[in-house]
């Protein structure tokens, strides 16, 4: 593996579950917090999408967008959930920057789920694509190193391939509030093909968001635990990957919600619903009668 140097910005902190993870100082955030990495992964990506049972059943290849890559956590614990599965799979990695990468590779003995993913890391480090053998899953990891907003914004994101999965993980809305706007989560839902269900679990459960996602067009349902949040959100382009959609009773609470309309460009607030926006969502084919 190509040697690193020390990379300044993140440290690394030792969570409630004993875990540890990794922190940036300029945002204030840790990384899966409370549970730590694989942990959260595990329930929030894993068990509740039925990974390894999808990829197994694809006959081509099994597409991921890993939305927010970070220090690798999830996609390293989807591919290892799915070792065994005979299939091809292609992550495709977005950040901003690979720096957090980079300082969690100098921190081994604290991230135990880096351990023997080492070479492939060095390679999309160093050239933004691995291509490798994991058990019997063929995998193609790539990474996309540019602002996420502006590059699904262009006209050549319409060439990526479509994902099955997105894993989306950004910092939190009061942190990176261009992550969580309206006009982010209707470009990506465009770039969707309707003919391929595609589920997109993240780990917030607010009414601001589950709004912001139905008005984009996505269905929402309620997603699983991770660590002290009982109950985490789920969109997708297809009601069927829904377990637990929200019911039309949940309109009530995002009428009486202070915090429910949706961020229209990358400044936070807190507002409740415009009339247009309540027409909107009641209007949502997931509340029809």
């Amino acid at each position: 593996m190509t040697p690193l140097e020390p990379t300044p910005g993140y440290r690394i902190v030792r969570l409630a579950s004993g875990a540890h993870s990794v922190h940036s100082l300029a945002h204030h955030e840790t990384f899966h917090p409370v549970i730590g990495p694989t942990a959260e992964a595990e329930a929030l990506y894993v068990s509740q999408l039925g990974l390894v049972e999808r990829i197994r059943a694809r006959a081509g290849e099994f597409v991921i967008w890993d939305v927010g890559l970070g220090a690798a956590a999830n996609p390293i614990t989807v591919l290892r959930s799915a070792r065994e599965v005979p299939g091809v799979c292609r992550v495709i990695s977005f950040d901003h920057t690979l720096d957090p990468l980079r300082f969690a590779l100098q921190h081994p003995d604290h991230l135990p789920y880096l351990a023997g993913w080492e070479p492939v890391l060095d390679n999309l480090l160093r050239d933004g694509r691995a291509s490798f053998r994991h058990g019997s899953l063929e995998v193609v990891w790539e990474a996309h190193v540019a602002d996420f907003p502006t590059l699904i914004a262009r006209p050549e994101a319409a060439a990526l391939p479509k994902p099955h999965t997105i894993l989306f993980d950004a910092f939190s809305p009061a942190k990176n509030p261009a992550m969580w706007t309206l006009p982010l989560f209707t470009g990506l839902g465009a770039l969707l093909d309707p003919q391929r269900p595609c589920a997109m679990p993240t780990y917030s459960r607010s009414t601001m968001l589950r709004v912001t996602l139905l008005l984009a067009g996505f269905y929402v349902g309620a997603g699983h635990a991770t660590g002290q949040k009982e109950e985490t959100t789920i969109a997708a382009n297809s009601p069927s990957l829904l377990t637990a959609p929200l019911p039309r009773s949940w309109l009530d609470r995002a009428r009486r919600s202070s915090s429910a309309e949706p961020m229209h460009e990358p400044v936070y607030r807190q507002a409740p619903l415009s009339e247009e926006s309540w027409a909107r969502l009641a209007a949502h084919p997931q509340f029809a009668a």
